[in-house]
Formats: C-alpha cells, structure tokens, sequence
C-alpha cells in the first residue's frame, strides 16, 4: 500500500492542463523528492493532494483510501480521516505576525482538536529548535525561523505524511542544513514519510530515497536514489578502433559491469573495475585505444535531461 497515489489527476484552468494525466507513487518511509521546472505543476499537484485544490480528473489516494472528489475548493472533504494525517507547508507558512511561536502553534492546535494542546505545542517547539523562541513575535523570525515554525505547524496533528513545497527558498547555507537535517530527523526518527519538491537538487541528493520528475503536468519518471546513483555514477567512456571486439571481450571480462554504446562508437562502461584494471585489460587484448576517459554524469544535467526529455514528449502526445 502506498501512503499516497495518484491516479490520472488533472487539473485544468480556462481550458488548458496544468496538470494531466498525473501518476505519482509514494510508499511508507520515503523522503520522496519531487523534481521539476517553474510552471510544471508541482505546486498544483501538492494542493491537490492537501485538499486546497478540486482536481478536474483522476483521483487522490492517502493510506489506500481514495478521497472525496466533491470537495469544494479550499474546503473539508465529507471523509477527513486521511486528510488528517497529512501535514504540509506550502508556499508560504502563514503565520499570524503579531504571535508568537507557541501562540501561533496553539491558535492551531485548538482548530485541530488537539488534545493536551499546550503539551504538544512544547514539544513541537523543542522538535523543530524554537523552544528558545517560543515568546518572540513571528513577526521577528528569520526566514529559517519561519520555516522551522511553518513546519511545526504542520506537525502539529502528529502527521504521517509531511509535504514540503520549495521549503529552502530563502535560505542561508545554515538555514538550509538545519532544515534538511531536521526533514531527515522526522523521517528517521518518527518514521514520517516526506514529499519535499526543490530546486536545490544538491539537497534533495543528500535526503532523498525515491524521486519523480514532472514536465508540463505530467510524470516523466520515478526512481530511487539507488537507480539516480548509478545513472550518475562514475564511467568509462572507452573508444577503439574495433568497437565491437571491444564490447564483447569487456562483456566477457566484467559480466557485472554495465555496457551501452554510444552513436560514435564509443563503448561506455560503468559498474565495473578501477580505471587501471580496465585499462591494462585493453592492453593484454591488444586494443588499439583512442580515447579513455573517466566520466561522471552531473546530477542536475541528468535531471534537466529528464524534464526537457518529458517536456518534448509532451508536445508530441
């Protein structure tokens, strides 16, 4: 059972698709990073899924429990039972300027029904780090503050499933680690399950074990961090003149090592031995080499790959 799925949601505004066709899987226990351009409906899937958006097709799934489509826009579902356990930040952590933090964090949980309210707002703050701030106006937060206080807002009911829309936009490097390391504490500790979209991709590579790639609505793939890993791991970019004799005795050689050929004949090699041992390989087959070259894949180049890749497909449906 994924803890949310998404079947064919759609979304339209004055005709036009923002989001179409869109297929999403999350399991239990995923830091799931949700990967894609300005514009390509990442924001509107997230509403979607947290009932602030109606969806015009398809379906939301939480807990396996598929949730009611009449809702009305930004308001209760006749079914609240999995919503409820689903927390989010989105866009913004609109709070209440003039309170304080465990002003804001109670004016919440008193809407929620939470019970032992002032209780679970203590241990909200000392969760997210502003237990040393709970007085101070959230009018006067810095921007990692605010975020640290939009996410304990989204604690607040104990959520199994935390949605995080470009949570470090606006962030120093220190705002930035403190907030990743607190994602990855909520994951790991209190086994919350985290749909966290970015365009810091050098973070979302540091928490991430699962990832999808939106383009223009739709999804261009899901992943795991493993299979990212290995696609953008270290290679050898080998070319002789015998391509062929040289795929096949490399294939011989390292049955475990990944092969592709490229266009020009190059043969490229990954999941194998040291460049050393593959290089005095080439040696003992008597292989006239042209180029030997040691290639690592960027990871932003591959997802920009994958989202111009999807755009283009979309254009050719």
């Amino acid at each position: 059972m994924y803890v949310l799925e998404t079947r064919g949601l759609t979304k339209a505004y004055g005709g036009r698709r923002v989001v179409d066709g869109f297929d999403m899987h999350v399991a239990e226990g995923d830091i799931y990073g949700f990967v894609g351009k300005n514009g390509a409906g990442k924001s509107t899937v997230m509403k979607m899924v947290d009932s602030l958006v109606r969806p015009s097709a398809g379906e939301v799934l939480l807990f396996g429990q598929a949730l009611d489509a009449s809702v009305q826009e930004g308001g209760a579902r006749a079914d609240v039972r999995p919503a409820m356990r689903v927390g989010s930040l989105i866009e913004n952590p609109g709070l209440l300027p003039n309170l304080s933090a465990k002003d804001n964090l109670m004016a919440k949980a008193l809407a929620l029904g939470v019970a032992d309210a002032p209780a679970r707002c203590q241990e909200v703050l000392r969760l997210v780090g502003l237990e040393g701030a709970g007085g101070k106006r959230s009018k006067r937060f810095s921007q990692g503050m605010k975020q640290r206080l939009g996410i304990g807002l989204a604690l607040l009911g104990s959520p199994d499933l935390l949605l995080l829309d470009e949570p470090f936009n606006g962030l120093d490097p220190e705002g930035t680690r403190d907030l990743r390391n607190l994602v990855m504490r909520l994951n790991e500790s209190f086994g919350v399950t985290v749909v966290v979209s970015s365009h810091v991709l050098d973070q979302l590579d540091r928490m991430a074990t699962r990832y999808g790639v939106i383009a223009d609505g739709r999804m261009v793939r899901e992943m795991t961090a493993d299979e990212v890993q290995r696609e953008c791991g270290e290679s050898l970019r080998i070319k002789t003149t015998d391509p062929a004799r040289t795929l096949a005795r490399l294939e011989e050689a390292y049955p475990r090592a990944r092969f592709t050929m490229e266009p020009d004949g190059a043969v490229r090699m990954a999941d194998g031995p040291g460049a050393a041992a593959v290089a005095a390989r080439l040696h003992e087959l008597d292989a006239t080499v042209l180029e030997f070259t040691e290639m690592r894949r960027d990871l932003e180049d591959y997802f920009v790959e994958l989202m111009e890749g999807g755009a283009r497909n979309v254009q050719l449906a």
